[in-house]
């Protein structure tokens, strides 16, 4: 169903000319808290973070939290040239973000995807990073699950009305989610779909197939890049149903990391929905626990006529009531 709810938009250009789309939830009083920045999966955006960022901006512990359509997903512009759809080239869009808000030392939650670039810029700019939460993702990622995921990139056919989407994505999830109601098929089929003219649209560039290849051959182990964020704290999540990240993995990583915490999401697969209370909580929690006393620019301060050559931002909308899907 719909319900009314608050965040701003972001525009901004990053350095090679794309306009990318972001959103501010803006926290419900004053916050001294560590912001958070969230980051989707290979085909997803900002949707579908608006439970628990919504949840972090009015919990307890209030703070901003901002979310990111890299190129080709959600609102962003889609690139001309799809070799461009790679995790570096990504990592640059978040940096250039980053950097357009002013934030270092922020707090990331990274799904899939976004938890792959969140590893490669822990070891490119750490000082961007203070705490992170990475969902079914790790330096490991699974042979079964990448096939599956490369088998439906590009192929899902397009909506002809929103209850045709709602059928896609239980389609899509069913096996996976056993416990999801009508009501979260629908609400996840306006995540994975744009809205043009009331009608569903395609919500990612299908030219981001050309990139994902089970025919390369298992993707590249990125242990390294993990290890790089031994310096922060990190909360892994793991869909009980997972087929990408496993549990043999997850315990690696508890051996390599001496601050790392994990939770199984029961009844969900690849990667969990982030919208149930017990999840929330527990991220509300982790970014509470980890949070650092503030010195005044601990996370980052810059006036908006700072920004310099690197991101410029194009506009940003008043603080207003917005519809957005969600249960």
């Amino acid at each position: 169903m719909t319900i009314e709810q608050e965040f701003e938009d972001i525009y901004f250009t990053c350095r090679d000319g794309l306009r990318l789309y972001g959103r501010h939830y803006r926290s419900q009083t004053p916050s001294q808290a560590r912001p958070i920045v969230c980051l989707a999966g290979l085909t997803r955006n900002s949707r579908d973070f608006h439970a628990v960022a919504l949840a972090l901006s009015r919990g307890a512990v209030p703070r901003d939290v901002f979310t990111l359509d890299t190129r080709g997903r959600g609102l962003s512009d889609h690139d001309t040239d799809w070799k461009n759809y790679a995790v570096p080239i990504e990592m640059q869009d978040v940096i250039d973000f980053l950097t357009m808000l002013g934030l270092r030392n922020a707090g990331i939650v990274g799904t899939s995807r976004g938890g792959l670039i969140t590893m490669v810029l822990a070891a490119v700019q750490p000082s961007l990073i203070g705490a992170v939460v990475l969902n079914d993702i790790g330096p490991v990622i699974e042979m079964e699950g990448l096939a599956r995921i490369a088998g439906y990139v590009g192929r899902v056919p397009l909506a002809k009305s929103w209850s045709d989407a709602t059928r896609i994505v239980r389609d899509l999830f069913h096996h996976d989610f056993p416990k999801m109601t009508d009501q979260d098929f629908e609400a996840v089929a306006h995540q994975l779909f744009n809205e043009r003219k009331g009608k569903p649209a395609r919500g990612y560039d299908p030219k981001l197939a050309k990139c994902l290849s089970v025919l390369d051959g298992p993707a590249p182990q990125l242990w390294p890049q993990f290890e790089a964020m031994k310096r922060v704290p990190v909360l892994v999540l793991r869909g009980a149903n997972s087929d990408l990240l496993s549990e043999k993995t997850v315990e690696e990583m508890k051996q390599r990391h001496p601050r790392l915490k994990s939770l199984t999401v029961p009844d969900e697969g690849h990667a969990p929905l982030l919208r149930d209370a017990p999840t929330i909580s527990a991220i509300a929690s982790f970014f509470a626990e980890t949070d650092e006393p503030r010195d005044g620019a601990r996370y980052g301060t810059l006036s908006r006529s700072d920004f310099g050559h690197v991101s410029r931002l194009v506009s940003t909308s008043p603080r207003s009531t917005r519809r957005e899907n969600s249960v």
